[in-house]
């Protein structure tokens, strides 16, 4: 293969670096870089999108290092989208002086997406997880004006490079038992023969590598604090892109490196492997995630908590197994990440117009500003599951491959788990509806002599200039998908499904 064919075929990945490189020179050029990088960013990265549809259906270069599929070319352009809906709450974040240097960070972090979406060899997914988690832990760090952004930047960097360690190490394992890289060539290697007892830690040091990236327990201390203390951008991406690429790529070492080694994590007939692991792991991100979250007075610590939740939700697709199964799991993660920006949009918003992100701040928000309340409304309502959202019919889909998975209902013991934990998740999600529809913002806030319906007025005026017309349409298109997602559910569901051999 000649070097322009290969170019052709990495084509979008090569637009994404070259935007990123633009980007910078804007940013470090121009006098009008906060305008004009984000507008060049914008532009890159719906070229790189027109540049996966453009992509044959189907190539395998290097024994899987780059493989493009129709499975493959629908999630990138979805980490695409993820990161081209950052953008705007890039450009509208204050306290980020070099917006030229972050958003080509967040571009080099897309790159890294891509990259762990488009390989089924582990040299290369180690690969683009070191240039994901380069780029996040620089992303989380960024505010220099916030000494929690420092301190989250730091925790996540320490939990990210141990993470990675114990993948590499658990890599390797892997390599010196099957003798290759490959995916596909390890899945043929495990069933030729008993799982030796090398490999099977091997296997469990890789697993623990990505329970960190999905921020499952015990493996999610990091959460919390890179979660509230990195800028609201940052936070809205690592909650997005980074779970939506690494489920995709957690389901296809499962599914198809690890396959043999599956064992079972039904109730009635337990079996060592990969899947009793990761059941495990489900049930403590569901327990600790959701009542964690019940105790939280700020709304970035109770999404982070919510987070650890549904990435136990999650992870019932992948125990499930199957085509219904791995679909279950694509379809939840992305719905789950377009309303977890969405969500983090709104707050960033909030945190500008008043200050902060506890409850409190949100206090009297649907007299300030019922754009914003009604916005947040559905992105909290999508994340518990209720009708006609996205959510619900995400967890319907889920829960039910979960159900249906294996013989006599094996895995309803950890269904029955996950309706437990939605239905605690409610709780904590309408008292954060509660508070912006029918409490009044603390007079402590207030000016002297200025009442409550003055406060709103003029904090009315403040949402809506602060609210810049990008992050407007941003929440408006989020806000919509979601809903649109809730009523239309095929439209994405099936394409996913069709994508999956």
């Amino acid at each position: 293969m000649s070097y322009l064919e290969l170019l052709k075929l990495a084509a979008p990945e090569a637009i994404v670096v070259v935007t990123a490189l633009a980007v910078l020179t804007v940013g470090l050029t121009s006098t009008r870089a906060k305008a004009l990088c984000p507008i060049v960013a914008a532009i890159g990265t719906a070229v790189a999108i027109g540049a996966v549809l453009m992509l044959p259906s189907h190539a395998n270069l290097f024994g899987g290092m780059l493989v493009i599929s129709p499975l493959n070319s629908l999630f990138k352009i979805i980490c695409l989208v993820l990161a081209l809906v950052t953008v705007p709450l890039a450009s509208s974040e204050k306290s980020l002086r070099n917006p030229g240097e972050y958003i080509a960070v967040l571009l080099l972090g897309a790159v890294g997406l891509m990259l762990l979406v488009g390989s089924e060899e582990f040299l290369m997914i180690f690969i683009g997880l070191e240039l994901l988690g380069l780029s996040l832990y620089v992303m989380a760090a960024f505010d220099k004006s916030d000494v929690r952004s420092a301190e989250a930047g730091l925790k996540y960097f320490l939990f990210g490079s141990t993470a990675s360690a114990f993948t590499l190490f658990g890599i390797s394992f892997v390599y010196g038992m099957a003798g290759t890289t490959a995916l596909a060539a390890i899945g043929q290697k495990l069933a030729a023969g008993p799982v030796q007892p090398l490999l099977a830690v091997g296997i469990v040091m890789t697993l623990i590598g990505f329970a960190f990236k999905i921020a499952a327990a015990p493996f999610h201390l990091w959460a919390p604090d890179a979660y509230q203390g990195a800028p609201i951008p940052s936070a809205a991406f690592i909650a997005s892109g980074s779970k939506v690429a690494s489920f995709v790529v957690l389901g296809k070492i499962v599914l198809v490196g690890f396959a043999p080694a599956r064992g079972s994590a039904d109730w009635h007939a337990m079996l060592a492997g990969w899947s009793p692991v990761l059941a495990v792991l489900a049930a403590l991100s569901i327990l600790l995630g959701n009542f964690v979250a019940l105790a939280q007075a700020n709304v970035r610590r109770l999404l982070a908590y919510s987070a650890v939740a549904h990435g136990g939700y999650t992870l019932l697709g992948i125990i499930a197994g199957g085509r219904d199964g791995f679909s279950a799991t694509l379809f939840y993660t992305s719905i789950y990440a377009v309303t977890l920006v969405g969500a983090f949009a709104v707050v960033g918003v909030v945190r500008r117009e008043s200050g902060g992100d506890d409850l409190q701040n949100f206090a009297g928000l649907a007299a300030r500003s019922p754009f914003l309340a009604a916005s947040m409304s559905i992105f909290l309502l999508s994340l518990a599951g209720l009708p006609p959202l996205a959510g619900f019919f995400g967890k319907f889909y889920l829960f039910s491959a979960a159900f249906r998975a294996g013989g006599n209902h094996g895995l309803l013991w950890l269904v029955a788990l996950a309706l437990f934990g939605s239905f605690v998740s409610l709780y904590y999600y309408l008292i954060v509806l509660k508070v912006i529809f029918v409490d009044q913002r603390s007079s402590s806030t207030l000016q002297p002599g200025q009442s409550n319906a003055g406060a709103a007025r003029t904090s009315d005026f403040n949402v809506s200039t602060s609210l810049d017309l990008f992050s407007r349409i941003t929440v408006t298109l989020l806000a919509a998908a979601v809903l649109f997602l809730g009523l239309m559910p095929q439209t994405l569901a099936a394409r996913i499904l069709a994508s999956l051999p």
